[in-house]
Parts: structure tokens; sequence; C-alpha cells
């Protein structure tokens, strides 16, 4: 009886320990002598503590003999050989988890050349398994040699810069060879090409465009030289260019390995900006130029610079700093007619057949001609060329891609150009009619003409008004802009900004006497301040019926301020029930206090963090129109805790029901008070936060842990596989009533790109939900008991192959407030389940199958043939002829 029980215990035994697996780092491992090295190895399916220990030993062969290296356990393992570079860090040990470790060695010999075993003494109850695992190390000589040729120190902008660098290496064992391309600037260094191990090109991210458009080719060439070719060089390119040559070695499972590396400065490149060389001069060169209306007028833009020919031009002529014709750098010109209907309200044409017709022609390289016939008082004014250089920034492989870049710009000396002709004159003055004493307070503005002469009849006014902020409001410098203007036709153009606000009568401009223009704001604003100018222009009828301008003066700038208190904001968090214990309702009043902000509405942010310098979540905002709204940090599930009313004119109440040591933090109120003015178009918007006050209580409770057990590693097709999540607690252990868990199971499939999914979930009510998969399996969960659940996968399938692992959140309910509390999120160990698939059982029917139905058939042919030949070939009774006699024959 005694050995029956023992005989069955053994089995027992058996069937639940599996048997233990020591790996090591694939192999052989090809090292370059001097560098680091670092071997690991690790243990699985063992039984024992979970803390496992490691040796290493080594020999200079297969079969030989084996020196003691070093021990996680005995500190004096190793052999006297060793014993100085183990004592001097030159050979160590590192545990990276309970049952794997990584034998490192700092500066790798050639002697240290051989193989390496890692043993792990035996913990099981069983001996089953391997102890021990070897690999091969290759030690070879540091042959790498990296030799650059220093580029050209200066090269001008548009020019290319060749980077060649020379990179060998003796080819003893199957190694492969990188060259790395990068340029240093400052203290940054950036990769521009990396070339290898396997012939692959990699480009840094600031170079990808520039490469793909081949403005960056890379020129392999013989005996490891290779050539980056940079095209089309620009300042950017500035830098200390380096050559970094690596060498790989490519180890089993397909993972490539850097042994060594060398790093050599090619030298620094400065790229000369197309700037300091280019000059545009114009002819005639004198300062001035006196025509009549009706004749021709000829300019000469001349270009010259350093490269001129790796430079594409735009060139343009500029009156009075406005375009008036382009050629640009593909050859196109363009007249730019707005730079005289810009200063004209005419119909449609008028302002273009006051001015003469404009051409450009390039009549040599760098030579550009500009050619006004029939020139009008209109044409005169200061002209100057002005030229863009641009240089491509593809490749010329390329064809350029259509990318250009600016590479210099520059204006010529001016020529005044005047076309005699007796222009109106007149004196303007802008006179403040209501000056703005505060803010929403009208301003009128008056802007008279005076003094009015050489005005011809028919000739009429127009008026032109300009704002300019006061220096300080905005950080651009002042400028100016427009607000509206009445043209000679009396019609009123106002800005696009500002139509809207001349629609509600907000903004008014109107002409109040023949030489009186006006402008009026309703309702001043702070935006409103700053210097006005009106510019009145003179026109007259030509010949043809048309306005044209004559003449035009700008008043003096006139300055509308006031004295302004800025509104500002406080708000004051006091707790009016604070949460000592789990459980407890927390609730805090928030008091908002203004000076200079008028019928403010607000918008309320509730925000919060765990310490100090932890990041900031916001928990509920409260619109001015009162709608709450959760933030992202708010768990859906306590939201009906949540609370954030107005309980006041200026006064906000938020409060927490129910507590729990997640809650425990700084939490505060960040108000932004809206104020609309009066004119209904501009808002105040100032936001202040209050102080910050703390949920802080103690409660100690249980702790959790988890595991993950299956019942085979390995099964086949169809069959079910059964996996074990199990918790445990320990410390203030709640009632079982008062404990419940939320479980996860996850999926891992290691082919074909590794992904991980979720299988299933059972909630702490005990709700299961199944996710979609790609298996025709079928899983289910299985409660076993509080704290074990069980997942079976039915009818497993090739597809069931991988690692699974389950995710547990403890809920319990605390003694001590008698609410429900979530503990810390758990993830267990994962398992690799293996689908075999099953080659006797797929084809072992069919085979049958098809024997049987061979035997039948052939039984059934005998059977047929034999009564056919009974049935059809049964001798006749007949006369037999004679043998002797001739047969009568018989004829016609």
């Amino acid at each position: 009886m005694d050995r029956v029980l023992g005989l069955v215990f053994a089995v027992f035994v058996l069937g639940e320990v599996s048997a233990r697996v020591v790996k090591v780092s694939p192999g052989p491992l090809i090292r370059v002598e001097g560098q680091p090295v670092s071997i690991r190895c690790d243990v699985s399916e063992y039984g024992g503590p979970q803390e496992q220990d490691f040796e290493w030993e080594m020999s200079s062969s297969s079969s030989g003999s084996r020196i003691k290296i070093i021990s996680t356990f005995d500190a004096a393992y190793s052999h006297a050989s060793l014993s100085k570079r183990v004592a001097s860090g030159d050979i160590s040990v590192e545990r990276l988890q309970d049952n794997q470790v990584e034998l490192k060695v700092a500066e790798v010999k050639s002697t240290d050349a051989g193989f390496y075993w890692c043993q792990t003494p035996s913990t099981d109850s069983v001996i089953s398994g391997n102890y021990e695992a070897k690999v091969k190390l290759i030690v070879i000589p540091n042959t790498l040699r990296v030799s650059p040729l220093a580029p050209p120190p200066v090269v001008p902008e548009g020019s290319d810069i060749i980077l060649s660098c020379n990179v060998t290496r003796e080819l003893t064992q199957p190694t492969y060879l990188s060259v790395t391309w990068s340029v240093k600037r400052g203290s940054t260094s950036e990769d521009i090409l990396v070339f290898g191990p396997q012939g692959d090109v990699a480009v840094g991210p600031k170079y990808a465009r520039r490469y793909a458009d081949g403005g960056i080719r890379l020129v392999p060439g013989k005996n490891g030289v290779f050539e980056l070719v940079v095209t089309r060089a620009t300042p950017s390119d500035d830098g200390l260019y380096e050559c970094n040559g690596t060498e790989w070695t490519h180890e089993d499972g397909g993972r490539w390995v850097k042994i060594v590396q060398s790093a050599r400065e090619m030298g620094t490149v400065a790229v000369t900006p197309t700037g300091q060389s280019l000059s545009v001069k114009i002819s005639p060169s004198s300062p001035s130029l006196l025509l009549t209306p009706g004749n021709t007028l000829t300019l000469l833009c001349s270009v010259a610079a350093d490269n001129l020919a790796a430079l594409s031009l735009e060139v343009t002529w500029l009156v009075d700093n406005r375009d008036i014709i382009t050629m640009d750098h593909s050859g196109v010109v363009i007249s730019n007619t707005s730079a005289s209907s810009s200063s004209s309200s005419s119909p449609a044409g008028g302002a273009q057949g006051r001015r003469g017709e404009s051409s450009l022609e390039r009549i040599r390289v760098g030579d550009y001609r500009l050619g006004v016939r029939g020139v009008s008082g209109e044409d005169g004014g200061v002209y100057a060329c002005r030229v863009r250089a641009f240089v491509e920034k593809g490749g010329r492989s390329s064809g350029g891609g259509g990318r250009w870049h600016m590479a210099a710009e520059k204006t010529s000396s001016v020529v005044t150009v005047k076309v005699a002709q007796i222009k109106p004159n007149f004196t303007l003055t802008l006179d403040p009619v209501l000056t703005p004493l505060a803010t929403s307070d009208p301003t009128e503005l008056a802007c008279h003409v005076t003094n009015i002469t050489h005005l011809p009849r028919g000739g009429r006014l127009a008026v032109t008004w300009e704002h300019t902020l006061l220096p300080g409001v905005t950080q651009d410098p002042p400028t100016s802009h427009l607000i509206g203007s009445l043209d000679a036709h009396g019609n009123l153009i106002p800005a696009s900004s500002l139509s809207e606000k001349m629609k509600s009568g907000a903004l008014t401009l109107s002409r109040v006497q023949p030489n009186t223009f006006t402008l009026r704001i309703q309702q001043t604003q702070e935006v409103d301040m700053g210097q006005y100018v009106c510019s009145v222009s003179a026109w007259t009828l030509t010949s043809q019926g048309d306005l044209m301008k004559s003449s035009e003066h700008q008043s003096s700038a006139l300055t509308v301020r006031w004295a302004t208190k800025p509104p500002t904001l406080n708000v004051v968090a006091k707790p009016v029930r604070e949460a000592s214990v789990g459980g407890a309702t927390f609730e805090m009043s928030c008091t908002v206090s203004t000076e200079n902000i008028r019928e403010a509405g607000y918008s309320v942010l509730i925000q919060s963090q765990d310490s100090l310098q932890s990041t900031v979540r916001t928990i509920m905002t409260l619109s001015p129109d009162s709608v709450v709204q959760h933030g992202g940090a708010t768990d859906p599930a306590r939201r009906d805790s949540l609370v954030l009313v107005k309980s006041g004119p200026a006064e906000f109440r938020f409060r927490l029901n129910g507590v729990q040591l997640s809650d425990r933090a700084f939490y505060w109120c960040a108000i932004t008070a809206l104020n609309k003015q009066q004119s209904g178009h501009t808002w105040t918007k100032v936001t202040s936060e209050s102080n910050k006050v703390r949920i802080d209580f103690q409660e100690n409770g249980p702790s959790f842990a988890i595991a993950i057990q299956s019942d085979a590693s390995t099964v086949y097709p169809w069959e079910t596989a059964k996996m074990e999540c199990s918790l445990s607690v320990s410390g203030s252990s709640p009632k079982t009533d008062d404990l419940a868990y939320e479980v996860r199971w996850f999926f891992t499939r290691l082919r074909g790109g590794q992904t991980t999914v979720q299988v299933a979930s059972v909630d702490r009510f005990g709700v299961l939900r199944k996710d979609a998969r790609n298996s025709s399996s079928d899983v289910s969960v299985e409660r076993k008991d509080t704290h074990t659940y069980q997942l079976n996968i039915h009818g497993t399938q090739d597809s069931d192959s991988g690692e699974y692992h389950c995710v547990a959140t403890p809920w319990y309910l605390s003694a001590s407030t008698g609410a429900w509390t979530q503990a810390a999120e758990l993830t267990s160990s994962r398992v690799f389940l293996t689908v075999k698939f099953a080659v006797w059982e797929s084809l072992k029917l069919p085979l049958l199958y098809g024997v049987s139905a061979s035997v039948g058939v052939g039984v059934f042919s005998l059977v047929l043939g034999l009564v056919c030949a009974q049935c059809c070939c049964r001798n006749t009774t007949h006369t037999p002829r004679s043998r002797n006699k001739l047969m009568d024959l018989e004829m016609d």
C-alpha cells in the first residue's frame, strides 16, 4: 500500500514540475579585441526560489578543460588566473532579473576566445531539463581603419561639397562595414547619411527631402572609398564634418551587433554666402533724370557675382518702393498694375491708362533693361532695381524638384525720374473735435484742406485715414494700418477688417464740407489708441476723361490716448469640509474679487496635482453659461460624486463625495473673467489661479500579489488549453464578501510581428466580456474561487500559439470608511502556449477511408467479372466442321 501511495505521489510531482531550460545568447559571438563583451543567460521552467544563482566557466575548446570565471553566490569562485580581472571589474556579472544575468568583459582579449558555459545549480524537486548552456566567443583583432580626405575649407554658395572617406578592415570573420557622415555645429552633431551594413541607406531627418531630391548623393568607390556629395551648398551647410566607420556582425536570430567603430574629423567647411559677392548697379548712374510727358524711359540693371552661373536671378524694378515689373527666376515677366491702381479709385483701366507701357528684357548675362514708353506724370518717382538670387535646393540629377532657396537679395542705388507737370498744391491740418477721457468715450478728428492752388476745373479731392498703434502695445514694431478712404467720386472704401464696424455705425468717415473730412469713433477702446494721419490727394481729368492723381499730401500725426487701469482678478480657495478619512466628503469654496471689470462672465476650471512637481490634471470645468464638463482625468464611474456649482455672484463650490486614496492631491480653482466691451466687438480676458487646498489622509490597506500558471505548455489542435490567474492577499486581509477583482487576459503573438491584444475580461461584478479574435477557437473564463480565475481556450488552433498574461485590479471594502477602494493594478508573468500540428491524427482517417474504398472497388470488380464470365461467355451446341474436307463454295 505504501509503495502504491509513493508511486501516485511521484507521478503527481512529475506531472506538475516542468523541465528546466537554461539559455545563453545565440552564437557564435564575434567580438573585437579591446572592446566590451556581454553574454546573457537566463533560466526558465524551474522550481524552488524565484531568484536563481548562476556560474560561468570557459574553455579554449569545446572538449577541453574548463576554468571557473565568476559566480553570483560564491565570491571565491573565480580561477586564480582570472581573480585579478574579476577584482578590478574587468570581468563582472550583472543580475538583470531573478532568472537572468549578464556576463560582462570590459576589454576582451584574444586569450578570451573559446567556449563559455552558463550553469544554474538545481533547486528543483525533480531533476529534469538542462542545467547549463554554452556559446562560442570569437575574438578578432581590431583592423578597422578610417581615413578621410579633407574637403576644401571654403566653397562658394551653390557649389558642391565632396566628402571622401576610406573605411577598410581585414576580413578574417564574416563581418560587415557601415559608413556614417555627420556634421557638427557648436556642441550639437547630426547625422547626414548612413550607408550599410547591408548596403542600405539611412538619411538624417533634416536631410531626407534633400536626399530624395538628389541634393545629397552617395558614390561608393573601390577599395573602401566612399564619397558623399552635397550639391548646391548653402550657408546652412557650414560646420565640422566627420566620418564614422563601424564594423558589424550578424548573429543568429537576425540581430545586427556593432562590435567596433572609429570616428575621424574630415575638416571644417565654410560656405561663402552669395550676398558677399552680389552687386547690383543701375545706369545711367546720374542721380536724377528729367523727362517730359510722352518720352521713353530706359534704365539698365547690371548684376555681378562670383558664382553667377550657378544662380537664378529674379529682377524687379521698383518705383517709390513699389513693384512695377518683375522677371522671375524662370524668365517669366510679370507686370504689376496694382502699383498704380492702388493710388487711384477711378473706374477700371483709369490708372493703368495714365502710366506708360512698361517692358523688361534680358539683353545679356547679368544685364536687364527696363523700358517705359509714353511716360506721364504718374511715371515719375524714385527708381531702383532689386535682385534676388536663388539657388536650386534639389540635386542636378533630380531636375531641382521645383524647389529654390533665396540665397541673397540686393537693391541698387536709386535714380529719381521727374516728369515735368504743374501739380496742385495745398496745406493739411489734422485737429481733434472730440477727445476721449476714458474707455468708451467718443472720438472725432477733422482733416482740413487749405491754401489750395493749381487745382484745375473739375479737379476733386480724396482722403485716406491711417492708424498706428502706440509703441509697446505689441511686440512688433509699430506699423501703419489703413482705416478707410473716400475716393475722388465720394465712394466709401473701408479696410476689410473694419467693414462690419462701419456698417454698424461704430466707425464713420464723412465729408462735412468741400475741404473738410471727419473720422468719428462712437465708443473708443484701448486698441484705438495711437497716432492718426489723413492723406489727401488731388485728382484731375485727363484728355480721355479719366481721373488721374496729380498730387498727394499727408498731415502730421495726431496722438489719441488716455490713462487706463488694467483689469485685475483675485481668487481665494478655502476648504468648507475637509476629508480626514476615506469615504468622507470634501468641499472647497472659491471666491472671486475683481477690479476694473464690468459685468464679467466666469469660466471655472478645477485642477489638481499629486505633488507640486507632478502633472496638472483638469477635473471639471464650468462655462459662463453654467455648463459643466468633466476633464480627461475624471473616472467616468465617479462622475456622479463630483459637483461644481455657482453658489454666489462671485463664488463657486466644488464637492467630492466618497474620497479614496487615489484622490489625495492638491486642488485649486483657475478662473477666467470674460468682460464684453460696450461696443460688442472686443472682449477683456483675465485669468487667475487660487491657492491650493490639499486632501491628505492615511489608510493602510491590504497588499496583493499575482501569479499565472498553465496546465500544459503544448497542446494539439482542437484540444482545450487552461491557464490559471491566482491572486493572493496579505496584510489586513478583508473578508471574502468585501473583496473583488477585475481580471483581464492578454495574448501576444510572436510570429509575423509581435502584437499584444486583449482576449477576455471579467469586471469586479462578474460580467464577462470577450474581445474579437483572429481565430476559430473560443475562450471562456471560469472563477474557481475568490482568488483564482481560469482562462479556457476551446478548440485551439495554430494562431493561438504565443504568450499569455493576466492583469488584475483588486477592489476592497475599507473597514474604516465603508467605501470601496481601488488597489494598484497587478501584472503577472507570461506563459507560452504552443499548438502542435498532429500529422498522423490528420492523415489517419483519410488513409483508412482510401484503403477501404480501394479494397471494396477491387472485390466488386472481381465479383462482376466472374458473373459476366458465367453468364455471357458459356459454350453453345454446334456441329463441328470437318477439317479434312474443303468447304463448298457458292458463287454467283
